[in-house]
């Protein structure tokens, strides 16, 4: 197959810096969805302490996460972040990098048929490990440490403190929080170095 290489010139990665940008100001680096997933991470970990079966808390921990959407437009009026930027050529990529997610769902499913013990070590570490990009998208580092200690955060409590799962969820959530408020005080920083007065 041929392959051709193409270099971006110095204005064009100014331009580009400039997209990446105007997404985290405008969307607030996405807070309004790390907020939403800590408290769903909050309330599966209250799943994960009831008296059920490992299979029946799996199952609620996956409707749980029905409720991301709804809680994230919720914060995002709270927060008056956007959703939609408009002539950003980078828009849709935020969407497509979430979407990525979907195609680790059948790993979920295999953990719910065969392992549930281990289901809610894997979708912590589905959902720290898919941040990983939206460090490049929003121009912050917080969403790169934090997919790391997520997903080898979840891992670890499962090597050391297997009889406590209900661990990992707290972990989570609480990991979604330090995250959530890590994305505030970048967004600030940024509109400082515009010269602008924060929102939030």
């Amino acid at each position: 197959m041929k392959t051709t290489t193409t270099t971006l010139n110095t204005d064009q990665l100014e331009l580009l810096d400039a997209w990446r940008t105007e997404l985290s100001i405008r969307c607030k680096n996405g807070v309004n969805f790390i907020f939403a997933a800590a408290m769903i991470w909050a309330g599966i970990a209250v799943i994960w302490n009831l008296e059920l079966s490992l299979y029946n808390q799996s199952i609620l921990t996956f409707s749980l996460s029905g409720l991301m959407l709804p809680l994230a437009w919720l914060f995002g009026k709270i927060m008056k972040t956007a959703w939609n930027v408009e002539g950003n050529p980078l828009n849709k990529v935020g969407m497509i990098f979430n979407i990525g997610q979907l195609f680790y769902f059948p790993f979920l499913f295999i953990l719910l048929g065969y392992k549930p013990e281990y289901f809610a070590l894997g979708y912590a570490i589905i959902t720290g490990a898919h941040f990983f990009p939206y460090a490049w998208y929003y121009k912050t580092n917080w969403f790169g440490v934090f997919a790391g200690l997520i997903a080898f955060g979840s891992w670890m409590i499962a090597v050391y403190f297997p009889e406590m799962s209900s661990l990992i969820p707290a972990f989570v959530s609480g990991s979604l929080l330090i995250l959530g408020l890590g994305l505030v005080r970048d967004y600030r920083l940024k509109m400082r170095g515009q010269s602008e007065v924060p929102i939030l």
